[in-house]
């Protein structure tokens, strides 16, 4: 893994030396400081995004194929450079070089490689036919253009996805971007800045802004589109404050996904799934299964399986690949909410299987918990815990287990396990969440064809599909007459007799019953 030192900081905004005005950035997973960035003031904030406003028009005119040439360059660039692109996220992070791997930097490359692709699908202008009579021969076009500079704020989880992700369809759209990481996380995306510069890619087109909440709020302010990824709390903040400006936003906020585990289930699959996707990167995902519903003639197997996969996993500081299973707490006052959730559950009858503590001596980290015996009366059951926590609850039957899933203010993603696909889409379709799987969980997201967004108070808008890069344009409509009289039957001045007529002909037209 490569370290701070090694890497030149960035030319734009990045520094390796102490300041009054700069933030520590520290390695969670040895406690260690290994950078400082700046803490940019609103100012300073609002003359990164003049400069990236500046250089829209230039990289709008390069078109689909011009921007796709340096999406192409940097995925090259990131390929080329993987060592250094991993690194930095597990350097900043603590997670494992897997979680690094495969959520961080696959996905960035994955991304590049689709949106360069399809982004001319997308947003290629539409041609619509209108059903008013008063429009024959009239030709009516849908165009998408860029909304300008799209400021893009990310959480600490997964810094590069999250950032430099939601980055690369707005790019794509035609639109500069500046992207405001979390001051906990902001290595990677500096790398990237770089990067970009070392491809050639024109000036200020992407931009990192390095800060705290004042950073954060600044951009807001004078962004022309806000995408915001991070706590509902926040994106309640950020949604009010863009109302000022009638600024548009798009919100993935927090998630308490439930998963489903019926009596016909494979429950090998199942529990597999189950400690997989509760446990990658240490439980900080937005949609982490963080509740489990099981049937009770299947409940005790179930967990048993939970239990001991749980106790084989390997916990620590992140090194060669393979070396452990789950890393660190990114940001240590998470951990003091996974901690007060599992010690609430505990006070309520819950009993810990597995794990239950944290340790801080180095770095920061929780065990890989089991909890059982829980229900809502407990945090643990309906509040987001973002941490390595598997509470699972014995349930009578699907209904009871349907109800509980539903019962909860996020709606993000979910699961049901069961042999029966078809009742597993049943179910599926009544679960109140923007995304539903069956025998299947959290992959679904790197189907970038389709839209991922969520239900209730876990957002607003999607990432991927056709929505996930219309959102950063505006359409215009263009109607065009091709031929037509010098002056139409409706016109001026109105005269009884083609008045009647057009009065009669639209009740003509308008009357007729359709077919049943």
């Amino acid at each position: 893994m490569s370290t701070v030192e090694e890497r030149p900081a960035a030319t734009t905004n990045g520094t390796t030396a102490a300041g009054p005005s700069t933030i520590p950035v520290e390695n969670p997973a040895t406690g260690k400081i290994v950078a400082h960035v700046p803490d940019m003031s609103a100012d300073e904030v609002a003359a990164l995004v003049a400069r990236a406003r500046a250089a829209q028009p230039g990289w709008e005119a390069l078109g689909f194929a011009g921007r796709a040439h340096y999406m192409r360059a940097i995925k090259q660039w990131m390929v080329e450079n993987r060592d250094r692109v991993i690194g930095a996220v597990m350097e900043e992070t603590g997670k494992t070089r897997e979680d690094a791997t495969l959520a961080d930097w696959v996905y960035c490359i994955d991304s590049l490689s689709f949106w360069a692709k399809h982004a001319p699908k997308y947003l290629a202008d539409e041609k619509v036919r209108s059903h008013s009579p008063l429009l024959l021969g009239k030709k009516l076009l849908v165009r998408y253009e860029p909304v300008g500079v799209v400021g893009v704020i990310g959480p600490w989880n997964f810094p590069l996805t999250l950032c430099f992700g939601d980055a690369i369809p707005a790019l794509m759209a035609g639109n500069s971007v500046v992207v405001k990481p979390s001051e906990v996380t902001p290595l990677s995306n500096l790398l990237i800045e770089e990067a970009w510069q070392e491809i050639g890619a024109p000036r200020d087109t992407f931009l990192v802004a390095t800060g705290r909440g004042e950073t954060g709020a600044a951009l807001v302010d004078h962004s022309d589109m806000l995408m915001f990824t991070g706590s509902t709390a926040t994106g309640k903040k950020i949604m009010a404050r863009a109302a000022e400006t009638l600024t548009p936003v798009s919100l993935e906020l927090g998630g308490k996904d439930p998963m489903i585990v019926l009596r016909d289930a494979d429950l090998e699959r199942a529990a597999n799934f189950a400690v997989q996707y509760s446990m990658l990167n240490a439980g900080q995902v937005c949609q982490s299964i963080e509740r489990v519903y099981v049937e009770a003639p299947v409940y005790d197997e179930f967990v048993a399986k939970c239990v001991d996969k749980t106790r084989a996993l390997r916990q620590g500081p992140p090194g060669a690949a393979g070396s452990v299973d789950v890393g660190a707490v990114i940001h240590p006052p998470q951990a003091d909410i996974v901690e007060r959730h599992v010690k609430d559950a505990v006070a309520k009858g819950a009993k810990v299987l597995v794990g239950g503590g944290r340790s801080d001596e180095a770095g920061h980290f929780f065990e890989p918990t089991v909890l059982v015996d829980v229900d809502h009366t407990m945090s643990a059951m309906t509040e987001e815990t973002f941490g390595p926590t598997l509470p699972i609850m014995k349930v009578a039957d699907e209904e009871e287990a349907l109800r509980l899933a539903n019962d909860s203010n996020y709606g993000l993603n979910s699961s049901v396990f069961t042999k029966d696909v078809e009742k597993g889409e049943r179910i599926a379709r009544r679960i109140q969440a923007g995304n539903a799987c069956v025998n299947e969980c959290m992959l679904n997201y790197v189907a970038q064809e389709v839209p991922f967004g969520g239900h209730k108070e876990s957002g607003l808008g999607s990432r991927h599909g056709q929505g996930g890069i219309r959102k950063y344009t505006r359409s215009q409509t263009i109607t065009i007459a091709r031929f037509g009289p010098k002056r139409e039957l409706h016109f001026y001045p109105f005269t009884r007799k083609r008045s009647e007529r057009l009065e009669k002909g639209m009740a003509l037209l308008h009357g007729k019953r359709g077919k049943r």
